[in-house]
């Protein structure tokens, strides 16, 4: 039986929806012609868009809001996949390799990570990314399922760098663009699953001259130490906190994704995946970010992260250049 759009959806960690690989589109697995550009869709483009965009943002309503696989169509016993992971602990830095756990170490990461929110298919949703160097001073790196899904972008897209259970001490930064890499837009193909949002001003000022950017690399070793973050919302975790996983990665046989031992759940797709990361700064190059997980033994226990070549470049050069 062909899987419907919905089970399909369920590969991408919707903001880590813990895949089932059987549920992937055959079309998946191959890699597709690139084409000439990433795909970019218009969001909060005027001042009265963005003034209601976060307006609908209330506090309330981003602690509703909810991982996309847990507004899919699953049956119980995907369900109980989707949950079964070892609960969150409170953990200090320089626990290396570290499979999943609250950020207590502070530094740049957490002024730079944040907790990305938007409407997909009428509900709200949640995922995360990071604010990155870049010309316009305003580009966010995230999975690409965070701004596009089932064929449709979403809306009413925000970024909140520094969320912290319900708080927004940077502010609520609405989006003009979001973008994709032409594989993703094209088939939702898992192998480019890269994101990117341009973000509006707030009060006068761009977003990395109030937060800081990450430092972004391409076409780099898929085996190395690095540092996951995210706000993963799915059971055992809520959402209300930076989370972090590290350890060395390996090249997945599948979707020439990396992978690395993380028990982070849905919400955390898009989270930034660092090399050269320094515990004492919070600083490091972001060289993935957080995609799928698998519900086989033993891979069940790996996050994946889509592999950063010319394809993520290429995105990462229109976003910041728009």
């Amino acid at each position: 039986m062909a899987p419907t759009p919905r089970r399909r959806v369920l590969v991408t960690l919707s903001t880590a929806a813990l895949a089932a690989p059987l549920l992937i589109p055959t079309t998946a697995h191959a890699r597709t012609t690139a084409a000439p550009h990433p795909v970019a869709r218009a969001q909060a483009t005027s001042t009265a868009v963005q003034q209601q965009v976060r307006a609908f943002w209330t506090r309330d309503r981003m602690r509703s809001a909810v991982p996309m696989e847990r507004l899919l169509e699953l049956t119980p016993a995907q369900r109980r996949k989707l949950t079964r992971t070892q609960a969150p602990g409170q953990v200090t830095p320089m626990a290396f390799p570290h499979g999943g756990g609250t950020w207590t170490g502070g530094g740049q990461v957490v002024r730079s990570t944040g907790r990305v929110f938007f409407t997909y298919q009428g509900r709200t949703a949640s995922c995360s990314g990071s604010a990155v160097v870049s010309q316009n001073k305003s580009t966010v790196i995230t999975a690409g399922h965070c701004v596009k899904m089932d064929g449709a972008w979403h809306t009413n897209w925000v970024f909140v760098p520094g969320y912290d259970n319900g708080n927004a001490p940077y502010g609520t930064w609405t989006a003009r663009q979001t973008l994709a890499t032409s594989q993703w837009a094209a088939s939702e193909n898992i192998t480019y699953d890269v994101g990117a949002a341009v973000l509006n001003p707030l009060n006068g000022q761009s977003l990395t001259d109030v937060v800081g950017g990450r430092a972004i690399a391409f076409n780099q070793s898929r085996t190395q130490r690095m540092y996951a973050f995210g706000y993963p919302a799915a059971a055992p975790y809520d959402g209300s906190k930076l989370t972090y996983c590290s350890g060395n990665t390996s090249s997945s046989l599948l979707y020439g994704s990396i992978g690395m031992v993380c028990n982070m759940t849905g919400g955390s797709s898009g989270g930034p995946w660092f090399s050269g990361f320094d515990e004492s700064t919070g600083v490091g190059t972001l060289n993935s970010v957080n995609s799928y997980r698998m519900n086989l033994p033993i891979l069940n226990r790996y996050m994946y992260g889509p592999y950063f070549g010319p394809e993520a470049q290429a995105l990462y050069n229109q976003a910041q250049n728009a």
